[in-house]
């Protein structure tokens, strides 16, 4: 029988944990089927007054992973963080509905710069800064991160145009003392790893303040069953 729902969740790792402990403490236990390490499981805990729910299936799947199958509607429901959901997703709002926060994966994404950078403060500074390196070294300020999409919208909403972003594959906070960039736009959690890189997080420099979410496709294929699960899980977990 096809599924009625399916719910994409962390297949490894910190979140992986996380997630089970927060769906066990709503009561909701997350089950392997199959081989111990497959990628299908069941979802239970619900009581849906005699709906099927061998309709529910879980894929376990990688955090990024999670994005690109609610995008396309292959999952009903995914959990993952929303700094990979506003990263990846160029509509947000029409491809995912935003439903439970969780709690969990707590991150921020700023822009951090120098901390020997003693007049660059905020944002609007930075354009300064880059027509200046630009007249001292023939080049745009360097700004290594892994959320492009989400460094550029924010960049623009500040007026910051001479720059140029150095994909980072590695320790994004390391990139500055290494040279390979003037600044960074990354997540951190207590600033200690920043402030261990000599990086100081500019005054107006919050991009996002991500979480790991429930979140629903909006391009599912959404029948009666499927909504009667999601909003039983819903419930289930904390508003």
């Amino acid at each position: 029988m096809a599924a009625k729902l399916t719910i994409a969740v962390p297949s490894k790792g910190r979140l992986k944990d996380q997630v089970e402990d927060v769906l066990r403490r709503a009561g909701l236990i997350l089950r392997k089927t199959g081989h111990e390490r497959g990628y299908r499981g069941a979802l239970e805990g619900l009581d849906l007054n005699g709906l099927d729910l061998d309709g529910v299936e879980v894929e376990f799947t990688s955090a990024a992973e999670i994005v690109h199958l609610l995008r396309t509607g292959r999952v009903h429901l995914g959990i993952t963080g929303e700094d990979l959901v506003r990263e990846m997703l160029a509509d947000v709002e029409a491809t995912v509905e935003f439903l439970n926060p969780l709690g969990i994966g707590r991150a921020d994404v700023v822009v951090a710069v120098p901390d020997c950078w003693l007049d660059v403060v905020a944002m609007a500074d930075l354009e300064d800064v880059a027509a200046q390196f630009s007249r001292t070294h023939g080049r745009r300020l360097r700004v290594a991160t892994k959320y492009m999409n989400l460094t550029r919208r924010f960049f623009a909403s500040h007026g910051v145009a001479g720059y140029r972003i150095v994909e980072s594959v590695g320790a994004t906070e390391a990139t500055p003392a290494a040279g390979t960039a003037e600044l960074i736009v990354d997540i951190t959690t207590t600033g200690t790893t920043l402030r261990a890189n000599h990086l100081k997080v500019l005054r107006d420099g919050l991009i996002l303040t991500s979480q790991a979410r429930l979140f629903a496709a909006r391009e599912a294929t959404w029948g009666p069953e499927a909504a009667k699960l999601r909003d039983a899980i819903v419930a289930k977990l904390p508003a």
